[in-house]
């Protein structure tokens, strides 16, 4: 936010520069937002002493709306939106299609109806995020966000071989194990293109893929296993680390993030 507010004062005295005039930047107010579980003083003690700008928390899900009609004018959200609001239920019924037994994600799964059941619960996930950014962002206003794309797909199969590994050496229980699965669907620039035309609230003024790699899995780890097993589940995945530099060095060129900036109708 401290890059984004600086930019915009550029763009402010820049064209003070032109037509002759002064004082004409604004003052800015940004809003933090995250779960009302998240440490709001640890984000505020971590703020550039200065900052150019007045910082809020709102705390809420992304999902949902969180702010009055047409209130904000830049809206950024970076490595957010590829979290889904809940696990699609289909993935726990063991009666159904899409039981996703012995995987924690849809990577790597043979059956169809499990990535689509993920396809699903992302679609309904974003229609309430523009939805709700569209009533929030004035007119003309920008949303700009990253998510996580391919790579960080491959990296969820070796956290899963790892859980994998500790289940079939008796750690885990095959159970616990089978009812887990990672809140998660990384978007492609088409799936990200579909749901934007089908919401109809945003333009999309710029999309394109770029080079990136970071995951935190560790407090999922930890919620549904214990933090000794997120300990070691971790631990053991760094050990795979020659398989990981292997992968890495074939892939690390490739895109990592979706990067989108639309602009509110």
């Amino acid at each position: 936010m401290q890059h984004i507010v600086e930019a915009l004062k550029d763009k402010y005295l820049y064209q003070d520069q032109v037509i002759k005039s002064t004082n004409n930047i604004p003052e800015f107010q940004i809003f933090f937002n995250d779960h009302v579980t998240n440490d709001f003083n640890t984000l505020f003690r971590s703020l550039p002493i200065d900052r150019s700008y007045y910082a809020f928390g709102a705390p809420g899900s992304f999902h949902d709306r969180l702010f009055p009609s047409r209130s904000i004018h830049f809206a950024h959200s970076s490595s957010a939106i590829h979290w889904l609001s809940k696990i699609p239920k289909e993935l726990l019924d063991k009666k159904s299609p899409a039981w996703n037994k012995g995987l924690i994600h849809y990577v790597g799964a043979s059956n169809i109806e499990v990535v689509n059941a993920y396809v699903a619960q992302f679609e309904k996930d974003m229609e309430m995020f523009f939805k709700a950014r569209a009533e929030k962002i004035v007119t003309g206003g920008m949303m700009v966000f990253i998510s996580p794309f391919s790579c960080y797909i491959r990296l969820m199969g070796f956290f899963g071989s790892t859980l994998m590994d500790l289940m079939n050496e008796g750690k885990l229980d095959e159970s616990l194990v089978d009812s887990f699965n990672l809140p998660m669907y990384f978007p492609s620039p088409q799936d990200m293109t579909k749901v934007v035309e089908k919401n109809g609230c945003f333009s999309i003024e710029m999309m394109e893929l770029m080079i990136n790699l970071r995951t935190s899995l560790e407090g999922l780890l930890i919620n549904h296993f214990g933090s000794k097993i997120a300990e070691e589940a971790c631990a053991r995945t760094i050990l795979k680390s020659e398989e990981i530099s292997a992968w890495m060095k074939v892939n690390y060129e490739k895109p990592s993030i979706l990067f989108a900036a639309l602009k509110n109708k």
